[in-house]
């Protein structure tokens, strides 16, 4: 979201690879045609076009079937949809931002993903190490957590500090998500403090 904020460009879209049944992620990603499949009712505009002139975000990606990965790579090919059932191509315009949790080198080395996507996709790559492994982030983060609870509620709540030595000690399995979810829960039920 950062990335895509700094940018200028336009719509920011965000595509779960790991929510959508298999079935349909086709569609999702680049639409379908009114009569396509069965209850296709009417044309379906996908994430792809929706994101024209912006950043399309595939989150879980290594999620996605591989059935699918060798027509995503044609579209970062050719920077060119087709939707389900249509018969023409439509030039897209799309900065692609993909994470996953797995390690998509190990992927390729066991045939689960293509080789050729994956270089295409991985012109710059980011590894975010786990929140236990940059200590000096969560007292920021929690801060920040805590901060816009405080917005939201119109409140005062502040960390003590006992509560940041705590936080900090604690290894956080899972990472940025379980951090916001404690301070967040932690600050619903305190009427005076953390």
């Amino acid at each position: 979201r950062a990335l895509h904020g700094e940018s200028g460009r336009g719509p920011f879209v965000v595509v779960d690879c790991a929510s959508i049944p298999s079935n349909l992620i086709e569609s999702e990603l680049f639409g379908h045609v009114k009569g396509a499949y069965t209850n296709a009712v009417s044309d379906r505009v996908g994430a792809f076009e929706a994101a024209n002139g912006g950043t399309i975000f595939l989150d879980e990606l290594g999620e996605l079937p591989p059935a699918l990965q060798p027509r995503l790579l044609r579209v970062l090919e050719t920077r060119r949809i087709k939707p389900v059932g249509a018969n023409e191509f439509k030039d897209v315009d799309v900065r692609v931002i993909a994470a996953t949790n797995r390690s998509l080198e190990d992927e390729v080395r066991a045939k689960r993903f293509r080789s050729d996507l994956y270089f295409r996709l991985a012109v710059i790559r980011v590894a975010l190490p786990a929140l236990r492994d940059r200590r000096d982030d969560i007292v920021v983060l929690a801060k920040a957590f805590l901060a816009k609870h405080n917005e939201k509620t119109d409140s005062e709540l502040e960390l003590t500090s006992e509560v940041l030595a705590a936080l900090t000690s604690y290894d956080w399995p899972g990472n940025v998500r379980e951090l916001r979810n404690v301070i967040d829960q932690a600050a619903s039920l305190s009427s005076e403090g953390l």
